[in-house]
This record gives structure tokens, C-alpha cells and sequence, in this order.
């Protein structure tokens, strides 16, 4: 029930998306997954053999980074694969 639960909310909030990539000539796949997001988009980008990993950035500062963490610098620290952060 839960793994339904995600698939269904992924293809709702990425769906849109794919399709206007695709009327815009872009080849766009998505894939989703369920765990700690920076260990899961890691683990992903490595063993998918991507090329590179683009992440939005929230900007929150050093000490909301330090007291929550944050996903990006979570993926820049277990990650292989080449990361662009976008702000």
C-alpha cells in the first residue's frame, strides 16, 4: 500500500513534467525511489552509470545546513558522480 502510495504521487507530480519535456524534444525518464533522499540519489546516480546529477539548492544558510542538514550536501558528500547545485 505504501509503495502504491509513492508510485501514484511520483507519476502525479512528474507526470506534467515528462510530457512538456518530451513536446520540447527531450527524451525525459524519471525514476523514484523511497528513503533518506541524499543516500538514495547517491547510491542512484552510481549505480545508473549517470553522467551527472543536477540538484536545486535552497539556500538555506550554514547554520540551518548544520542543525537539519541538507539533501545537497548529503549527495555532494556521498556521491561519485559529477553534481551541478542550482540556486
Amino acid at each position: 500500500m505504501v509503495e502504491t502510495y509513492h508510485r501514484e504521487e511520483s507519476e502525479r507530480v512528474l507526470g506534467p513534467v515528462i510530457q512538456f519535456l518530451l513536446r520540447h524534444g527531450i527524451d525525459a525518464k524519471s525514476l523514484s525511489k523511497v528513503g533518506h533522499a541524499g543516500e538514495v540519489i547517491a547510491k542512484t546516480a552510481e549505480s545508473g552509470h549517470f553522467d551527472m546529477v543536477v540538484l536545486g539548492s535552497h539556500g538555506h544558510g550554514a547554520l540551518a545546513n548544520l542543525v537539519m542538514g541538507s539533501v545537497a550536501t548529503q549527495v555532494l558528500a556521498l556521491c561519485k558522480v559529477p553534481l551541478l547545485l542550482v540556486r
